[in-house]
């Protein structure tokens, strides 16, 4: 049996038929706050702007006497594999939840042309899934999984190989983004036979940690309420097939990134570098807070593995930035209800809050009534001069920033 390395090498120079290798690029910015030396393995720009494209080209180069291919996705996997059945000139079902925002849809239909049929099937990916199997074996397609198959993983080690042949050398460290699995588990087994010193730091979201979930139960495991916010690594549960590659890493191998804090890095590499990330695409870049110690003085490659952000979102990714890092709150505050009481109220702001909420309807035969109260300021510590001032004017406050229900009620 061929080495996985070597298996990796010869589906790297089957990519160049469909399109150039992305970039490595060292980043400066990213460089100078760590003090290491750190490289971007630029996936969010390949044509589809995300890695998802050599899994689906792999796969689909090995079964090309199959006519009709179907996938279930609502995001990079049905991107990928719609450019490579136009590529192909294959037929491709892709299933889609009724749910999935019109651009995604678009952008599908984009890359395939007349050779794929969108269907949209379901409220939920479950039902999705089912639906797009019961076709496949109708019509004796062949099911792209998007990443629980050997050829997919195959697929996805070519962007180590890649990173490996354009820095010329190993990295001391590789930060990788974990959804399903097949780019991290193609990145160990390649590693493993080409550069077993290399560390390798597996990043996935707080509200999908499957490959954590795995790692402690020692095999597959289902976790319930996944947050959907980074939506190209929000899974459920990780491959049989991946995992079985990622099976006995190091626990503090594995990394959880807070939502919000994810947020903080879309906008830093936006506006800083001009680099557009999705959620997923900026896991591995977050994850550097956590390791500023580990990295300093290394060589270090993180891959930003996708880049298809919805700008409609940017408001939310802010919100959630400026939550995360405590210059944005949202109070309820008891104000008396007096002439003159909101004038008072406003004299007790300091020179840099900026109210961005303000909602209070007056209520009859009370004395308080009830603000819903959003402070934006460039400094977390204004708050509790502000809060104190409040306190003293007999206008209690009360934080909800916190308060998940509250904040995506109000929000």
């Amino acid at each position: 049996m061929k080495q996985f390395s070597t298996q990796a090498a010869e589906a790297t120079k089957r990519m160049r038929e469909l399109f150039s290798a992305t970039p490595l690029q060292r980043n400066d910015h990213l460089s100078t706050v760590y003090g290491a030396d750190i490289w971007l393995k630029r996936e969010d720009l390949s044509p589809v702007r995300s890695y998802k494209l050599r899994g689906a080209y792999n796969a689909m180069s090995k079964q090309a006497d199959k006519e009709v291919f179907v996938c279930a996705s609502a995001g990079n996997h049905a991107q990928g594999v719609a450019f490579v059945c136009r590529h192909m000139r294959k037929k491709g079902v892709i299933f889609m939840p009724v749910t999935t925002p019109q651009q995604k849809i678009g952008k599908t239909r984009l890359f395939g042309g007349e050779w794929v049929e969108v269907r949209l099937v379901g409220d939920y990916f479950d039902d999705t899934l089912r639906a797009s199997q019961s076709y496949c074996m109708e019509v004796g397609g062949h099911f792209l999984s998007p990443f629980d198959d050997q050829d997919v993983i195959e697929g996805q080690a070519t962007v180590t190989h890649e990173m490996l042949e354009q820095l010329g050398r190993a990295p001391d460290i590789f930060i990788v983004p974990v959804g399903g699995g097949g780019l991290s588990s193609s990145a160990r087994r390649l590693l493993s036979e080409r550069a077993p010193e290399t560390e390798i730091f597996y990043v996935e979201p707080s509200g999908g940690k499957s490959l954590a979930a795995a790692v402690e139960a020692g095999e597959p495991t289902t976790i319930s309420n996944v947050d959907t916010f980074v939506d190209g690594a929000a899974v459920a549960r990780i491959g049989v097939h991946t995992f079985a590659a990622l099976k006995g890493i190091d626990a503090d191998h594995v990394l959880a990134i807070p939502e919000d804090r994810i947020c903080t890095t879309i906008l830093e590499m936006l506006n800083v570098e001009g680099v557009v990330l999705e959620p997923a695409g900026a896991l591995a870049l977050d994850a550097l807070k956590d390791l500023r110690d580990e990295i300093k003085g290394k060589t270090v490659v993180c891959v930003s593995s996708g880049g298809n952000f919805d700008f409609e979102r940017l408001p939310e990714v802010k919100e959630r930035a400026q939550r995360y890092s405590g210059v944005k709150k949202y109070f309820i505050l008891r104000l008396p209800q007096r002439p003159g009481a909101l004038k008072d109220f406003l004299g007790l702001l300091g020179p840099d809050d900026d109210i961005s909420r303000f909602e209070y309807l007056k209520k009859s035969a009370r004395n308080f009534g009830t603000v819903l109260l959003g402070v934006e300021t460039p400094l977390p510590e204004n708050f509790a001069s502000l809060s104190e001032r409040l306190e003293n004017a007999g206008m209690s406050i009360r934080d909800i920033t916190g308060d998940e229900a509250m904040v995506d009620l109000i929000i």
